[in-house]
């Protein structure tokens, strides 16, 4: 069992769509929400931040003729609506949770603050972080979460089961990490996450695993330590 107390969890926005082109599948919410479930089942504290990928994204309006920092507003919107979809979902189970906005929109969530945050997390409840930073430009949302919650490690939620040499997707030959330290994901010029993420979790020794949330039971093998995914450290 991996000695984790608090998690933060990166979910992507595009992996909510399932099957679909747009929007939100809802078969697909659930099974993050009982594997979400399962998680608190453990004793461990859960920040989720997600993403809105599968509603808009900022970067790619931009170069369809969107101001970027209208674009990344957007895109800050988006994860807000997905935020809401999960919170229902967890409500639904009869997991506790709230969540916090990056921009204030009250009574749409609360207005984010690392206090206000830890303490949700201290009485058990799963926060969920929306709005990323509150910033354009700045896409590092889940890397500055977790630092500022002391989560002991960032469980990044994908697509595909870890970090290969290239996008498995598109390339058949790319092979795959079990481990990989920071330095080689630049030397590599690998798309983990933005460079400047990746170093904010270096210099703050938060390590990154990064494993396949679209499989149910995924989140829970991860936490009891099976070695699935890739880790990324020193």
């Amino acid at each position: 069992m991996n000695s984790f107390r608090r998690v933060l969890l990166k979910l992507s926005g595009e992996s909510l769509m399932g099957a679909q082109q747009y929007g939100i599948d809802t078969d697909r919410l659930s099974d993050y929400a009982r594997d979400i479930q399962a998680a608190v089942d453990l004793g461990i504290q859960v920040a989720i931040v997600i993403g809105g990928g599968n509603i808009f994204r900022g970067l790619s309006g931009a170069t369809q003729g969107f101001d970027r920092v209208q674009g990344d507003q957007m895109g800050m919107l988006a994860t807000v609506i997905n935020s809401l979809a999960l919170s229902s979902a967890l409500t639904s189970l009869g997991v506790k949770n709230r969540v916090l906005t990056a921009i204030r929109m009250e009574p749409i969530g609360e207005f984010y603050s690392k206090r206000r945050a830890l303490d949700a997390l201290e009485a058990g409840e799963v926060v969920i972080l929306s709005a990323g930073t509150g910033n354009p430009f700045f896409t590092t949302g889940s890397s500055l979460r977790g630092i500022e919650l002391e989560a002991d490690v960032m469980l990044k939620g994908t697509r595909v089961d870890g970090i290969y040499t290239a996008d498995p997707e598109k390339d058949p030959t790319a092979t795959k990490f079990d481990r990989i330290t920071y330095d080689e994901i630049y030397n590599r010029g690998l798309k983990v996450m933005d460079l400047t993420a990746t170093t904010m979790c270096r210099e703050n020794n938060l390590p990154i695993i990064v494993f396949d949330m679209d499989t149910p039971g995924n989140l829970l093998r991860v936490l009891r330590g099976e070695q699935i995914g890739t880790y990324v450290g020193f």
